[in-house]
């Protein structure tokens, strides 16, 4: 979201956009003398996105009124997979106001070594079309130097040129939830329940993996029977870090004589889209050289194409409407008054992560009486209860008290804008939080990180200016989890700030006052972390933490009792 002067920007994009939309148009002709336009529609990432309103894709849809917006950096990169290799030989570049006066075309075979074809200093901006040669899926634009104070900005990225059969319109997922085999699983502590049938069961946060105990070896296999022989298009891996540098993508029409249809010796892991060609009954992933020291395991393997005996797998769940309130709790209570019961449940007893707080029945989460939620710690003990050793008296029992209120089986939800607005409390050892967990953490006992985790919001005392906001999941999780941090200039809690995301089943974009400060993309982040496991009903989450592992604990500076106070809370879908 932007400020007035940004507005008035905009309006003189319209002439802008009326500009170039007849500029390209006026360069058909030089369009039709290259290849056809190849990139329309094809999947597209990017280093950063503005906001929701302006994604990666807007860039590739083949409408000059929509366009994709990054983030007010250096460097930042939008690519597009062709689908297979194909020979370049046209990009056509038309500029929004805020366009690159420095970048490289490049293209790769793989999305991760690019060579680059074309490279300018000197752009001028409006529409660019570029007589360019090479070779590859892959084609990116490499942004090095803005020519405004913004962002950069395409109303439309296009390559032209000619790239071998792929996936065909009508091709479907003729994997999910048919039988697999292996050449061995693990079922133990370190991985329970890790068959083969969890990797074409459609849920990215469940895995096989290959039995630690003789399973650690070369080759290694999956298979998976598609109930009836089919064209095989596509397939695609996402790994778990024990992934396959060499392996083949087989058929079979008996699952006894196997037929290659893809060899690779460099496989990078993560997510691996595989344009082939074949025709089986039978498909098998069949490793024969591990990444590393452990096994072989797949969070998911997908095959596409057309025939065989498919299931459709469940449809995801609607697109939100970022702009309808669906709910809201606006904390107008009297004075001492609790927390609405029809919308949040206190969660009762000892915190986790090693934290310090014993979280009461609404004792510490009461309303003000002017318009917010007060959750308040206090140094308190509670008799009875266990906590970690106190630093300062080394007491295991619980020396502080707090609240801690979720709205699971209350108010759950998939995809919408979700945002409160906090003042946060802060001293040595605080970790207030507003965040979200998937909701079969309860309804299915479905562990931590499996279900998910959003954490739109959390700060910590020691870093009295700063904010976070963090995804968790299985491949990414606690320290390691994939978030920004944020320095807001000025200490956290020296006023009302309103946190907030966007969240739908591309991305999530995070705000601090309505200035979007992280995105995460979708593909992405399939790409360079793990899988995203956020399809599916979450509730919220409203706390205040002292100790643990992320804050650290209190000391002779923390200053109690301290209040997190909260003024809204809304959702938008």
């Amino acid at each position: 979201m932007q400020t007035v002067p940004s507005r008035k920007r905009l309006l003189s994009l319209g002439l802008v956009a009326v500009t170039a939309i007849a500029l390209g148009q006026a360069l058909t002709g030089t369009a039709s003398a290259a290849g056809p336009l190849i990139s329309q529609n094809r999947p597209v990432t990017a280093s950063s996105s503005e906001s929701a309103a302006f994604p990666p894709s807007a860039a590739v849809d083949g409408d000059a009124g929509t366009r994709w917006s990054s983030q007010f950096s250096d460097p930042q990169s939008i690519q597009v997979d062709l689908g297979a290799t194909a020979a370049v030989d046209q990009v056509v570049l038309n500029w929004e106001a805020a366009y690159a006066r420095a970048y490289d075309v490049q293209v790769s075979d793989n999305g991760s070594t690019w060579t680059t074809i074309y490279s300018t200093t000197t752009s001028s901006g409006g529409v660019q079309t570029l007589p360019i040669t090479g070779n590859g899926r892959y084609v990116r634009l490499n942004l090095t130097a803005r020519a405004t104070q913004w962002g950069y900005s395409l109303w439309e990225f296009q390559v032209f040129g000619t790239t071998g059969s792929g996936p065909g319109p009508n091709d479907g997922l003729l994997s999910y939830n048919k039988p697999a085999t292996a050449s061995s699983h693990q079922d133990d502590g370190m991985c329970p329940g890790c068959l083969p049938a969890k990797a074409t069961d459609h849920d990215p946060a469940t895995r096989w993996a290959t039995n630690a105990t003789t399973g650690w070896v070369d080759p290694g296999w999956i298979t998976v029977d598609l109930g009836a022989t089919a064209t095989i298009t596509k397939v695609v891996l996402q790994w778990d870090p024990a992934y396959a540098v060499s392996y083949q993508i087989q058929v079979s029409d008996d699952n006894s004589t196997w037929r290659s249809i893809y060899s690779t010796t460099a496989g990078k892991g993560f997510k691996e889209t595989l344009t082939v060609s074949g025709t089986g009954r039978y498909v098998r992933m069949y490793g024969t050289q591990r990444s590393n020291g452990y096994g072989y395991s797949l969070w998911e393997f997908q095959v596409y194409g057309t025939g065989g005996s498919p299931t459709p797998p469940p449809p995801l769940p609607p697109a939100p409407d970022f702009t309808r309130l669906a709910w809201s709790d606006e904390f107008n209570g009297p004075a001492n008054a609790v927390p609405d019961p029809a919308k949040w449940t206190p969660e009762i007893g000892p915190g986790v992560n090693n934290e310090l707080q014993y979280y009461t029945n609404n004792e510490n989460a009461r309303m003000d009486g002017a318009g917010n939620l007060r959750i308040q710690v206090r140094r308190q003990a509670t008799p009875g209860s266990a906590c970690p050793p106190d630093p300062i008296s080394g007491s295991t029992t619980c020396q502080y008290t707090s609240g801690r209120l979720n709205s699971y089986n209350k108010f759950q939800f998939t995809y919408g804008k979700v945002e409160a607005r906090i003042k946060v409390s802060s001293s040595q050892g605080l970790w207030p939080a507003f965040w979200m967990l998937g909701s079969n953490f309860f309804s299915t006992r479905t562990p931590w990180p499996n279900c998910g985790e959003i954490d739109i919001m959390e700060h910590v005392g020691r870093e009295l200016n700063a904010v976070y906001s963090t995804l968790h999941a299985p491949a990414y999780f606690g320290a390691g989890g994939y978030g920004q941090r944020l320095d807001l200039g000025q200490r956290v809690d020296a006023a009302f700030h309103t946190f907030a995301v966007e969240w739908d089943s591309t991305h999530m974009t995070f705000f601090v006052d309505g200035r979007s400060f992280f995105t995460v993309d979708r593909t992405q982040l399939e790409l360079t972390r793990g899988p995203w496991v956020y399809d599916h009903d979450h509730f919220l989450i409203l706390n205040s933490a002292i100790g643990g592992d992320f804050p650290g604990p209190p000391g002779a500076g923390t200053v109690l009792p301290q209040d997190m106070l909260v003024d809204y809370v809304r959702v938008y879908r």
